[in-house]
């Protein structure tokens, strides 16, 4: 029987610059209690995070960008970088949580102890670039991953795979001119939707990353069946890229009573969404990213899981 990892630390809840923004504690509080309430607990391997070797984090992100941030965090700044990425003190030390618990579940996976993992964490990642912070995002948590498989499990071919109902522009620019890594990216058309200026259709890579980025951008309001013909496309050209271990960027914010709308996928639209993945048949590390704050947040990441498991 496969076994699935569950990454979830209280510490992730530090990192709280007031209910009123979108990304605040109580989304990570609701996706727990989901899963709790489900009862899937006891079927789940539970991981705590620990703090990451910088190296990683480095391997990624400029050296002054994260000093930066860092200093801006001990501060006592409001914001860094964008009026979207208000911080705290604590903002610093949970990002860095973040990293190192993905970084744990991915060992685990890489160790042969678990076959899966899904990391519950916060801050995001996606939109987070080499040197600036973007959209709630201030560690690209998804690209580091990837890093450390290549860097320290000799993982040849890596793919990520985005389903945020936002383009993850940060991933596309760090591998946008590499042939090792495959961004793919499955997300509400960005005309007139954030991030704006990154996710056309027409952005493959450059130079020897030609070819090896794919966005697939939809109409705002499409639902399941269209979503998951696109998710058949995505999901064949990690497929034919050869990948050795899929990375997903998981938004549940693609959900149609989500907040801030751009989708409408329905909470069983997302176990079809888990059980397509899960026919890959290779190892899959899911982290979460959007998602907000609704009555069937936790649900939803409950069917994911759910239809992972049963397929």
């Amino acid at each position: 029987m496969k076994k699935t990892g569950f990454l979830f630390d209280e510490r992730y809840l530090l990192h709280d610059t007031g209910s009123y923004h979108p990304e605040a504690p109580a989304r990570l509080q609701a996706v727990y209690q989901g899963i709790k309430e489900a009862e899937l607990l006891s079927s789940l391997t539970l991981i705590h995070a620990s703090l990451p070797d910088l190296k990683w984090i480095e391997a990624v992100h400029d050296k002054e960008y994260i000093k930066r941030f860092e200093m801006a965090c001990l501060s006592g700044n409001s914001t860094f970088d964008c009026p979207d990425n208000q911080i705290c003190q604590a903002t610093y030390e949970t990002a860095l949580l973040a990293v190192g618990g993905i970084l744990d579940a991915t060992s685990l996976v890489m160790n042969a102890e678990i076959d899966n993992a899904f990391c519950a964490v916060r801050p995001p990642g996606h939109h987070a670039e080499i040197n600036k912070a973007m959209g709630f995002c201030y560690f690209n948590n998804v690209a580091i991953a990837a890093r450390y498989l290549q860097k320290e499990w000799g993982i040849k071919r890596v793919g990520i795979a985005d389903f945020d109902v936002h383009h993850g522009n940060g991933t596309q620019g760090i591998f946008y001119d590499r042939d090792d890594v495959l961004t793919v990216s499955i997300h509400a058309d960005p005309v007139r939707f954030y991030p704006f200026f990154w996710g056309h259709a027409d952005e493959r890579g450059t130079g020897r990353g030609t070819g090896y980025n794919l966005n697939l951008p939809l109409a705002r309001g499409t639902g399941d069946d269209a979503y998951l013909k696109t998710l058949d496309v995505a999901l064949e050209r990690v497929v034919n890229f050869g990948a050795d271990v899929v990375v997903v960027a998981l938004g549940l914010d693609a959900y149609e009573n989500d907040p801030l709308r751009g989708l409408a996928i329905t909470t069983p639209g997302f176990g079809r969404i888990g059980a397509a993945i899960a026919r890959l048949g290779m190892p899959t590390l899911f982290v979460q990213e959007g998602g907000y704050l609704c009555e069937e947040l936790g649900q939803n990441l409950t069917s994911v899981l759910t239809g992972f498991e049963e397929a």
